[in-house]
């Protein structure tokens, strides 16, 4: 394996000036059970994150509430000072009551802080992407956004992001701020996202898929993604990671994980490349 192996995957420009591999890595999963919580492995954490980096992934997606907090802690230990080619996506907006437990919360005062915390927990002067991690129904969308632009404009944002939305949401955020990036569940077996999908292929803009490795009976023996797999001596995960980045250029996937094995199962699909033929079929088999 080279150092460099992500980089099979292409690149793609967020925002037209953060150029990174595609394939990338997501930290939710470094956390304890349920995102809550410190690591059960903190060491092994550390060495996932640097191992992820030595792959060739220059995307690391992460949120304030992860942990919260834990994962943005890890990333600092293992990863800075940050190499400049290295973007770290973040999002804030979610408060978190314990395992599995997740409240928006979009007031402004609130973001701000946020914002600052993951700066200093980071260990950053800017952040790259900040993605709103959900709108809040109860805040006003031009008084949530407006605080994240005004951050932007004192520097503390590169680019804005929006996490779970849909093409209307995005539409009305676009009126109020630049939106380089959509975040939503997305993957071969959950396509509800693609009216999003293809608006953000149309108009250039990221789209970070969360839970991209979701294969369940498609991998069963004798199904689809099991007889492929066999075909091209890879594993069921590589496959759907491989659909994705055919699906559209501006899928950026972010499978996470906490194994240095699975890590780096699911980076060599960077390099697997489906016939059109094969693509139909998966895309069919749902």
């Amino acid at each position: 394996m080279t150092s460099t192996l992500a980089s099979a995957s292409g690149t793609f420009a967020i925002g037209g000036d953060l150029t990174v591999n595609r394939l990338g890595y997501g930290v939710m999963q470094l956390p304890g059970a349920g995102v809550w919580g410190e690591s059960r492995d903190p060491q092994n954490a550390v060495k996932v994150l640097r191992r992820a980096v030595e792959l060739g992934v220059t995307l690391i997606d992460t949120a304030d509430a992860y942990g919260p907090e834990v994962a943005d802690l890890l990333i600092k230990e293992a990863l800075h000072p940050y190499a400049d080619d290295l973007v770290i996506a973040t999002k804030v907006g979610f408060t978190r009551q314990g395992p599995n437990q997740w409240i928006p919360v979009g007031r402004p005062e609130y973001l701000r802080q946020q914002v600052e915390l993951s700066l200093r927990h980071l260990g950053l002067e800017r952040i790259d992407l900040l993605q709103l991690h959900r709108i809040d129904p109860t805040v006003a969308l031009e008084d949530q956004l407006g605080e994240l632009v005004a951050l932007q404009a004192e520097g503390k944002i590169r680019h804005l992001g929006l996490s779970e939305v849909s093409v209307d949401d995005l539409v009305a955020a676009q009126k109020l701020a630049t939106i380089v990036s959509v975040q939503n569940l997305f993957n071969l077996a959950h396509r509800d996202a693609e009216p999003l999908l293809d608006t953000a292929t149309a108009n250039d803009i990221a789209f970070i898929p969360w839970f991209p490795l979701a294969t369940g009976k498609l991998a069963q023996p004798g199904g689809p993604l099991d007889a492929l797999a066999k075909k091209h001596d890879a594993s069921p995960s590589q496959l759907a990671l491989a659909w994705l980045l055919k699906r559209s250029p501006v899928l950026l996937p972010i499978p996470g994980t906490s194994s240095l094995d699975h890590l780096a199962d699911n980076v060599a699909a960077a390099a697997l490349e489906l016939t059109d033929d094969e693509f139909t079929e998966l895309t069919a088999a749902v």
